[in-house]
Order: structure tokens, then C-alpha cells, then sequence
């Protein structure tokens, strides 16, 4: 099984492109979670061990210069080209690019392969890791500066990137603990859940990159105020967490019925 997905992506790219940050992705597996069918919960925690999906959900980020799955590094983001239409975006779906990352094409892969054997741990491990990489904006950024790697800014006074302050330092404002920030999440957003599990996940992408556009433009007129910034950009990030959980539990759900 790890020969078929190490022949499936052959690309590597040496800038530094973390996920979700640790807290970021424990806090959409623990959504999803929540929202899973007891099904899905006996059999997930089966494979991965109880409640293991939010233990397991880092793994991803942390084998990425292990010698096993070398060639997983650009698995972890999709960036895009600026200005491109929603039809554009649409299709990246399927329609893969050549460049910018390989997320969507090994999302689409790695599901196959866990359809063929749901007890595949690292399969698994990857599919919960990578479903909430999908909806990170700046895992959509542009392919231009890096998917915001190479835009430089401060926070609270440390000199830091684009990409970093959506990976990790915007959710680690708030302070919260992984299972308070997951409860927070479904209790403000929880009126929104039929609407997430109803779209379509091309809907979804062209949301996130509308909100990646968003973020580049603000940036432009951010007076470097970092509490204007967290101001601005909070509920964003929230959505994005909670719609990652929302639609991993509904993949989940599906595939262990």
C-alpha cells in the first residue's frame, strides 16, 4: 500500500509549508468527531486507537521529511494562480494543475485507497490530516509568493509570514484549549452544519479561495495593528475549522456506514 502512494505523487518542494497548525488540526478533528456516526467513531478508533484521530491528526506534518513517504511533502496544499474564476477554481477538482501543490489530487487518491482498505492506518492517518489542509486559505494561496511564505510581517512584535499567522498564530490568540475551541466552534457555528454537509466541495473551494483573495487585499491596508487583524480575520478562521470538521465527519461517516 505505501508503494502504490509513493508512486502516485513524485513532486518535492523544499520551502517550508506547514498545515493547520497542531492545535488547528486536533481542533477539526474534534469537531468531526463529534459529529461522527458511533459507527464511524467504533471503527475509526479502531484503527487508530480511542479518540486517535485527534492524537493521529499532526502525523502528517511530522513524517514529512521521514524517508516512508518522502514524496507526501506537496500533498499538503494547492496553490493557485491569482485572479482566476470561479469556473478556474472549479476545476481544480479534477482538473489538477501542474503546479502549486498536489492536495486535491492526493485527497482523491488517498480516498480510493482507504475505500479498498479501511483499515489502513496511515492511509487513514492522512485523510484526516489533509481533509483539513483543504480548507486552510493560504493552503490555496498564491502560487506567486508561496501561498503567503514569502510576505513578511510581525506579529506582537516577532517577524513571521503570511502563512504562518493562518497556519498557527491566529488560533493560538484566543488561548483556548483544543476541546474548548472545538465545543466553541459547533456552539456559534453549529446553525450552519446542514448548510456545509449540502455543498458541493467545489462550492466550498471557490469559498475558501474567495477568502484567500480577501486576505491578500487586506493585507495591502493592514496597518500592522495585530488586534485589527485578529479582529478582521477570527470568525473566517472559525468557519474554516468548523466546515473542515464538518465535511471530515461526513467523510467519515460515509465511509464506514
Amino acid at each position: 500500500m505505501k508503494k502504490v502512494i509513493l508512486i502516485v505523487f513524485a513532486v518535492f518542494t523544499a520551502l517550508p509549508m506547514l498545515a493547520w497548525g497542531p492545535e488547528g488540526h486536533r481542533i477539526i478533528a474534534q469537531v468531526a468527531y463529534n459529529y461522527m456516526s458511533k459507527k464511524a467513531i467504533k471503527n475509526v478508533d479502531k484503527v487508530l486507537g480511542t479518540h486517535g484521530m485527534v492524537y493521529w491528526s499532526t502525523w502528517a506534518d511530522e513524517i514529512r521529511s521521514d524517508t516512508v513517504y518522502p514524496n507526501s511533502y506537496d500533498w499538503h496544499f494547492q496553490d493557485l494562480e491569482a485572479g482566476m474564476s470561479d469556473s478556474e477554481v472549479a476545476a481544480v477538482m479534477t482538473d489538477y494543475p501542474a503546479e502549486g501543490g498536489n492536495l486535491y489530487r492526493a485527497l482523491d487518491s488517498l480516498y480510493l485507497l482507504l475505500q479498498k482498505d479501511k483499515n489502513n492506518r496511515d492511509v487513514l492517518r492522512f485523510v484526516v490530516h489533509l481533509s483539513g489542509d483543504r480548507y486552510c486559505p493560504m493552503h490555496q494561496g498564491h502560487i506567486s509568493d508561496k501561498g503567503g511564505n514569502t510576505i513578511k510581517l510581525k506579529w506582537f512584535g516577532t517577524q513571521t509570514n503570511l502563512h504562518r499567522v493562518w497556519d498557527e498564530d491566529l488560533i493560538r490568540f484566543r488561548g483556548y484549549s483544543v476541546s474548548e475551541y472545538a465545543q466553541l466552534l459547533i456552539d456559534m457555528y453549529g446553525d450552519e452544519r446542514k448548510a456545509i454537509e449540502q455543498a458541493s466541495p467545489e462550492e466550498l473551494l471557490v469559498r475558501t479561495y474567495h477568502i484567500t483573495d480577501e486576505i491578500y487585499a487586506y493585507q495591502q491596508t493592514w496597518n500592522g495593528n495585530v488586534y485589527n487583524y485578529v479582529y478582521r480575520w477570527k470568525e473566517p478562521m472559525e468557519r474554516q475549522l468548523y466546515t473542515a470538521g464538518v465535511r471530515l465527519a461526513m467523510v467519515l461517516n460515509e465511509l464506514y456506514k
